[in-house]
């Protein structure tokens, strides 16, 4: 490619002078704000507790779901912790501190919780120190809670084997990120026109494409993104996760950053993506709100039952959605106790109506929640401590 020639959009003459057509994305405006109205308005009528445990499990979400964008896995259950542990959401015992996954909760949280906050260089990099606390980003040493040097050559994004690399994207010079972020960081913290959902889009794409840091780019967007996102809400409590629909949709999302990097200042395609997401997020919130209801539905139908840890343990998995089936050996092996605890568990819940028997055959007898028992007459039988 002859350097001369305008290839990404940061090259172009006129950048960052993005722009949009507002004919285009009104619609899905409209629909976003429409669809977020009706979550937070169903969240108004559920008390605060269970606002709570809906904005733990959206937050869970983001959280493991940005790292899983870029490959990692996190523990769920880690994550939830650290999470509850910050909200001063009760959750019973709560598991280990992990030090990767910390870092990578501290960024969303301070991203949320205090979006109202001026964004500024020392913020993103503490974001950044937080997601590698040791200097290492697997085996590699990189520069923490510093812009990129380029010192290893040009920060580009690449696919394919080391012989034959294939190179979507190519960001500015380190040279130049001193007065681009700057010119980005005036622009997020000042009152500009555009709607709160628009600049969040703008915010993302903006941010990614500088990719100011040698690693950890794409997570920080995200954050960024949510940032804007929780202005825009006017919240600080997230109920819905646009980087869990960014994994759901990822080759597209890649497709459509691709194409806008490489375009003109014309980023409306970009947005309508971006809103298209969004609105499918906060569809999928309805869903999982769903699934907070029915889980304190379910706890207040037994309140009154004293269940044993494990299967208060166990219960939660199966509201949760357990994955595959249910047997004596798995509640055995979850639990950490002998095959007959298990199997005496589970017939005590039998026996209350909590649990049934799976109708489908197989090798194992596998089990189910009983759907819809209230049954009254039973909360006199007291279970094992």
């Amino acid at each position: 490619m002859n350097k001369r020639e305008a290839h990404y959009i940061w090259q172009l003459a006129d950048w960052p002078a993005m722009h949009y057509d507002p004919a285009v994305l009104v619609k899905l405006l409209g629909e976003v704000s429409h669809a977020q109205g009706v979550l937070l308005g169903r969240l108004t009528d559920v008390g605060m507790l269970l606002r709570n445990q809906a904005s733990l499990t959206a937050l869970t979400e983001d959280v493991v779901q940005t790292s899983a964008i870029e490959g990692e896995r996190l523990d769920v259950g880690s994550v939830r912790s650290s999470i509850a542990r910050r909200l001063g959401v009760d959750l019973g015992a709560l598991a280990p501190l992990d030090r990767h996954v910390e870092g990578v909760v501290e960024m969303v949280l301070d991203a949320t919780v205090h979006c109202a906050a001026p964004l500024t260089s020392e913020r993103l990099f503490g974001w950044h120190a937080a997601l590698f606390p040791t200097g290492y980003s697997g085996l590699s040493r990189i520069r923490v809670g510093a812009w990129r040097d380029d010192a290893a050559g040009p920060m580009q994004v690449v696919s394919g084997p080391i012989h034959r690399r294939f190179v979507h994207y190519e960001a500015p010079p380190a040279a130049q990120l001193e007065v681009e972020v700057i010119k980005f960081l005036a622009w997020a913290n000042a009152d500009t026109s555009e709607p709160a959902l628009i600049k969040a889009g703008l915010a993302h794409l903006w941010f990614v494409t500088l990719h100011p840091f040698e690693d950890g780019n794409g997570r920080m967007a995200r954050a960024v993104g949510d940032l804007f996102l929780a202005r825009a809400d006017g919240s600080p409590q997230r109920f819905y996760s646009l980087s869990a629909q960014v994994q759901r949709e990822r080759k597209s999302y890649y497709d459509i950053l691709e194409q806008t990097q490489k375009g003109t200042l014309d980023v409306t395609q970009w947005l309508a993506w971006f809103l298209g997401a969004l609105l499918r997020a906060v569809e999928s919130a309805q869903q999982s709100l769903d699934a907070v209801l029915v889980k304190a539905r379910f706890w207040q139908q037994w309140t009154a039952i004293p269940l044993n840890g494990r299967q208060v343990k166990l219960l939660n998995r199966l509201l949760d959605g357990f994955q595959g089936k249910l047997t004596s050996s798995k509640w055995a092996t979850i639990s950490q106790c002998s095959p007959d605890t298990a199997l005496r568990d589970i017939n005590e819940l039998i026996t209350l109506g909590i649990l049934r028997r799976m109708a489908s055959g197989g090798r194992s007898t596998a089990y189910e929640l009983t759907a819809g028992s209230d049954d009254r007459s039973i909360v006199s039988v007291r279970l094992a401590p």
